[in-house]
């Protein structure tokens, strides 16, 4: 009985409407951890399930744990709880009646490793939680190892131009509607897709594109290439493709050429999209990058750190150091940990452990520089009283 009146309190909570960061924590996660079932959301309408209260709720943590920067409303993640309070039920009527508006994205260059620039597109706040939201209910490197040590030594590597931002608007909706049936859905995918961009105070109208920095670009990019997929499947290759990342493995280099003209011509025919010519390329796998990572000339290749990683690791954390001049070891180590956690979980499937062996020597140099330079001027050591560093070394490191 005790179960079945907390279930009751759920259900009208869920009916009030109200905004999923409003309830009770114990309500949160019982709802937030039940699933729907496919009958469940094709009886009640794909839209009913993006506003459901536990993927809302599943929603709105993601968001928050990513933090991110505002909009162009200028509304921050803290924020954003406050507002739901408020506003919801309004915005959960529109999303119902399908006359949701998005806001334009707040344009933001960065520059790129490589060089030339990646414009991005930041939602709002409140759109990032319903692109999540929409996320959650249409999303339903060792494989490249396996194709190696089959002989396939090496790589068609394809880079698209501008992926992001020549999705043709037109070719993607038809797509997704062969899966989604729900009007509304589409309709307000097509309006965050035409969302215009802020830039300097100016909104400009976007005709195609799916401009990143959003949680809903990645998963329309895929669906839009899930063509290129069924293409590749067809011919029996082996391939990994993430995203906008796609290598081919093939035996030769003589097929590797053929190959990458026929891709060249299926993309620019087939989906509008335009190979990067001098980012492509055909080569041997240990010449290339994937995801950031590399492999070794071996028989049975092993996964390496991609070099362009070890650069970009060691430049961001030279510019973290120099600004710790300073600060305390103990502060400059705390800084430095969520960057270093981090890249270690992403980078865990490497084999080679003598690239992070450097590295760590490297910043435990630094570190001590760090340490010598605030200790040794209060204890009146000459510079070159390389014995003295070394017992402030034995005693705080």
């Amino acid at each position: 009985m005790k179960a079945e009146a907390v279930r009751t309190e759920q259900a009208s909570v869920a009916e009030d409407g109200r905004n999923a960061a409003d309830a009770a924590p114990r309500a949160e996660v019982d709802m937030a951890t039940r699933r729907r079932t496919k009958a469940e959301v094709a009886t009640t309408g794909l839209m009913e399930a993006v506003v459901e209260r536990g993927n809302l709720w599943l929603a709105y943590q993601r968001v928050v744990e990513n933090k991110g920067a505002a909009g162009v409303d200028q509304l921050t993640v803290p924020a954003l709880k406050d507002h739901l309070k408020q506003h919801w039920p309004t915005i959960r009527t529109r999303l119902l009646v399908g006359q949701y508006q998005p806001q334009p994205v707040r344009r933001v260059d960065i520059p790129k490793p490589q060089g030339g620039v990646r414009t991005l597109g930041i939602p709002t706040v409140v759109d990032r939680l319903i692109q999540q939201a929409l996320h959650q209910v249409l999303q339903p490197m060792r494989q490249a190892q396996q194709y190696v040590a089959q002989g396939k030594r090496w790589v068609v590597d394809i880079d698209l131009e501008k992926f992001f931002d020549r999705v043709n608007h037109d070719l993607l909706l038809s797509k997704l509607a062969q899966k989604v049936g729900d009007g509304r859905v589409l309709k307000l995918i097509r309006r965050y897709l035409e969302a215009g961009m802020m830039a300097d105070g100016i909104v400009s109208p976007r005709t195609e594109g799916t401009p990143q920095g959003g949680p809903l670009s990645p998963l329309l990019s895929n669906i839009l290439l899930t063509t290129l997929d069924r293409e590749l499947e067809g011919r029996g290759h082996a391939f990994c493709r993430y995203a906008d990342d796609c290598n081919i493995y093939v035996a030769s280099e003589r097929a590797g050429a053929r190959l990458m003209q026929s891709l060249t011509d299926f993309l620019e025919q087939r989906l509008k999209l335009k190979v990067n010519v001098s980012k492509s390329a055909v080569a041997r796998l240990w010449q290339r990058k994937f995801l950031g990572y590399s492999m070794t000339w071996h028989q049975l290749p092993k996964l390496r750190i991609a070099a362009v990683s070890l650069q970009k690791l060691t430049l961001k954390l030279s510019t973290l150091l120099r600004g710790a001049r300073g600060r305390s070891v103990r502060h400059t180590i705390q800084t430095l940990n969520p960057i270093l956690r981090g890249w270690a979980a992403y980078f865990q499937l490497t084999k080679t452990k003598r690239a992070l062996e450097e590295r760590d020597g490297w910043l435990r140099r630094k570190l001590r520089c760090i340490l010598w330079r605030r200790v040794a001027p209060s204890l009146d050591w000459p510079i070159g009283d390389i014995g003295g560093r070394r017992e402030a070394s034995a005693v705080f490191l």
